[in-house]
């Protein structure tokens, strides 16, 4: 499994503690910045990751910013890509399960990093169900 990561300047914190969790459990992930808590523009740093799943270097990507809003509205306007912004674990999981979701997307200024992290790993534990929700997700996929 391949994660490719990337915040704004109100995430990069979070994203920090974010890449330490993966470098301690041996998780594969591309960092596509930004590099400081210098303010930048969410748009261009949700595009990087969500190119990385349009051209398959990665399987699932992750967007921190202040609210996580930003970053979701941003990787939703990208097609084949389906972001859920999740604050709690059952979201992040049914993001999955009944959505198919491909990014996830939280808020700094919202979550701490003991609940960003257990909300990523419920995430990534989580396989699409299908089923009946194969027809729904082709629906908005079409959009």
């Amino acid at each position: 499994m391949n994660i490719s990561i990337a915040s704004d300047h109100a995430g990069y914190e979070l994203k920090e503690i974010i890449k330490n969790y993966f470098d301690m459990n041996g998780i594969n992930y591309a960092d596509f910045g930004t590099n400081s808590a210098e303010s930048v523009d969410y748009p261009i740093y949700a595009k990087k990751v969500c190119a990385s799943i349009q051209t398959g270097e990665s399987d699932f990507g992750i967007l921190v910013c202040g609210t996580g809003i930003g970053m979701c509205i941003s990787a939703n306007k990208h097609r084949d890509i389906r972001a859920a912004c999740c604050h709690d674990t059952y979201s992040a999981k049914m993001a999955r399960l009944h959505n198919d979701a491909n990014v996830i997307t939280m808020g700094s200024r919202v979550i701490g990093s003991g609940l960003a992290i257990d909300i990523i790993k419920k995430f990534l534990a989580t396989d699409f169900e299908g089923g009946r929700h194969f027809k729904r997700v082709n629906m908005y996929d079409s959009l």
